[in-house]
């Protein structure tokens, strides 16, 4: 359903809530690969870790960048909700903070530090990595019951915090395929193998949970016609799946010239996850407590303000595109010097 565009206190608030949308999106999907390649540190070998920090150094900076924007949208377009979402989820926030201050001090020392403290420096990397993903997933999923707090809450968001650290893993596997040769290509394909099966668990349960939360979003999904509507979403879902299945079993090619296929492919699936989540759930951004309506800043404030982002949403844009386009092609040793 979408607003009136003749009224700004209709559609200001969803063109808020949709660009909230899209850079959560974009961050899961690039932060997520990035989080992956350091939560599969541990299996790779000293000169391996090594190549996997150059495929993630010219990018893990400004992936984080669009958290950043997302959170700070949330704050200023809708103040209300900013703050009933952190004060319930103050801890996995605080988490997450420290797993992200870990990562960015350990990516840096570990390129400097002496042979015999660079293992501590690893261990950091994927401490911070696995803290960052576990608190996100934590917090997907008590968002998805609406940040109710009891013991079948926090034991459904524990679950989807490990489906979530397993899925970034996928991701980042598909990522170092794409990036890397030889011996931890070949890894990378084994990894992707191994962790494909938390993001087919980790969809179908929230998949199975969100109806089950909220009657109207029972409705919305399987009332007819919507039901004919909405199908092609779990229908594609299962074919990426499937693709991605048969891709990561046959690889790696021998020219390796479509190495990028699983991680775009997974970028589609993750894609199509968040599409069903953002459906199920519009127009709350509070589940079932607050819609984006009722949670948004008055529409002058909001005009301001997108004025504003008009021109720092495609100085990020562009910064991404072009470290992505600069820093094209197979990933070399990260060097300082």
């Amino acid at each position: 359903m979408l607003p009136d565009f003749g009224n700004p206190a209709e559609w200001l608030p969803w063109a808020f809530a949709s660009l909230m949308g899209f850079s959560i999106l974009v961050y899961v999907v690039l932060d997520g690969f990035d989080l992956g390649v350091g939560i599969l540190f541990p299996l790779a070998d000293d000169a391996e870790k090594d190549r996997m920090i150059g495929s993630i150094g010219p990018f893990w900076d400004a992936n984080e960048t669009w958290l950043v924007l997302a959170v700070g949208l949330l704050l200023v377009a809708f103040p209300q909700a900013h703050g009933m979402i952190l004060s319930t989820l103050y801890l996995p926030v605080f988490v997450m903070l420290i797993g992200l201050i870990l990562r960015g001090v350990a990516f840096e020392f570990r390129a400097k530090a002496h042979a015999k403290h660079k293992a501590l420096w690893n261990n950091l990397f994927f401490t911070g990595s696995t803290l960052t993903a576990l608190s996100q997933g934590f917090m997907l999923g008590l968002y998805i019951m609406g940040l109710e707090q009891s013991w079948a809450t926090y034991a459904f968001a524990a679950v989807t915090a490990v489906f979530l650290t397993v899925g970034y893993s996928f991701i980042g596997a598909c990522w170092l395929i794409h990036k890397t040769e030889g011996g931890l290509q070949q890894k990378s394909v084994r990894w992707a193998r191994e962790s494909l099966w938390g993001v087919i668990l980790g969809i179908g349960a929230v998949s199975l949970a969100t109806p089950l939360v909220s009657t109207r979003i029972f409705d919305r999904w399987l009332e007819f016609p919507q039901v004919l509507y909405l199908a092609p979403i779990p229908v594609i879902s299962g074919l990426c799946v499937l693709w991605l299945w048969r891709m990561v079993r046959d690889m790696p090619y021998p020219d390796d010239a479509r190495s990028w296929k699983p991680f775009a492919v997974a970028t589609g699936l993750f894609a199509l996850a968040y599409v069903g989540l953002a459906y199920s759930f519009y127009p709350y951004v509070v589940p079932e407590q607050l819609t984006i309506y009722e949670a948004a800043a008055a529409p002058e404030s909001l005009m301001i303000i997108l004025v504003g982002a008009c021109f720092v949403v495609p100085v990020i844009a562009g910064y991404s595109i072009l470290a992505y386009t600069i820093f094209r092609g197979k990933a070399t040793e990260l060097r300082y010097y």
